[in-house]
C-alpha cells in the first residue's frame, strides 16, 4: 500500500526526471498517457524546463471518445495557485528562482505565468508576483526562508504621508499580519498609580508575514506629525 502523501509523492517524482537524460525524458513523454496526473505534470514541467518537446513517430489514428470521469476537487485545490512574494528586480527574481529550482518547485512568474525568469515579459520595477501550486507551499516557505531581496519595493506616490505601511523586512511583502502587543507603560514609583510619575515605555509589536512566514518585532506603524 502506498502511503506517501501526494506532497511526497509529487517531489519524488520531479527529482526523479530531473535525473533522466533528454532522450529517455522524450520516450516517456510519448508514454505519459499511461502516468499519473502527477508524474504527468512533473514531466511537462522538466519538458519545459529543457527546452523539450515530444512528438510521436507514428500516426496514430483518432481514438474513440472516451467518457470523462468527474474531476477530482481536491486536484483543483492542490493546483490552485498561491502568490508567495513579489520581486521588484531580475536580480531578486534569479534570487527566487534558484531557491525554488533546488527542490524543484514549480513556479509561475507576473500575469504570463513564465516557469522561467527568462520568460518573464513583465516589468520589475512595477513589482512581479511569484506563484506556486498550493500542494508546494510548504516546501516552498521553507525554501523561501532563505529569501534576502536585494530591492525594496518603491513607495506609492498616492499614498497617505501620515502613515507607513508595514511591509515584511525579508521579503517586502504588504501581507503582514499582527499577531500581538508586548510591552506596557510602568510607574517610576510602584507606590502610586498617578499617572504624573508614570514612565512610558515603547510597545514592541509582533509580526508575521503571511507570504514567507517571517516573524520580527518592532515599534510599529510609524506616524509623522
Amino acid at each position: 500500500m502506498n502511503t506517501l502523501d501526494p506532497g511526497g509523492e509529487w517531489l519524488r517524482v520531479s527529482e526523479h526526471y530531473r535525473q533522466m537524460s533528454d532522450s529517455e525524458l522524450l520516450v516517456l513523454g510519448r508514454q505519459q498517457s499511461e502516468l499519473t496526473d502527477f508524474a504527468q505534470q512533473s514531466l511537462a514541467h522538466e519538458l519545459s524546463q529543457r527546452g523539450l518537446k515530444v512528438e510521436s513517430d507514428v500516426e496514430e489514428e483518432e481514438p474513440l471518445p472516451i467518457p470523462q470521469a468527474p474531476l477530482n476537487p481536491s486536484y483543483d485545490e492542490d493546483r490552485r495557485l498561491v502568490t508567495i512574494c513579489t520581486v521588484w528586480s531580475l536580480r531578486d527574481a534569479l534570487q527566487v528562482q534558484t531557491l525554488l529550482d533546488r527542490p524543484g518547485i514549480p513556479f509561475f512568474m507576473g500575469p504570463e505565468k513564465a516557469t522561467g525568469v527568462d520568460a518573464v515579459t513583465s516589468n520589475f520595477a512595477n513589482g512581479v508576483e511569484v506563484a506556486i501550486m498550493n500542494i508546494g507551499y510548504p516546501w516552498a516557505r521553507q525554501a523561501m526562508g532563505n529569501y534576502a531581496p536585494a530591492d525594496a519595493p518603491p513607495e506609492k506616490p498616492g499614498e497617505e504621508a501620515g502613515e507607513i505601511q508595514v511591509r515584511c523586512p525579508r521579503c517586502h511583502s504588504g501581507e503582514v499580519v499582527f499577531e500581538r502587543l508586548i510591552g506596557d507603560w510602568t510607574t517610576q514609583d510602584s507606590a502610586t498609580e498617578d499617572p504624573a510619575t508614570a514612565e512610558i515605555s515603547a510597545p514592541i509589536y509582533k509580526w508575521t508575514c503571511d507570504s514567507c512566514g517571517h516573524q520580527w518585532e518592532d515599534d510599529g506603524l510609524i506616524r509623522q506629525e
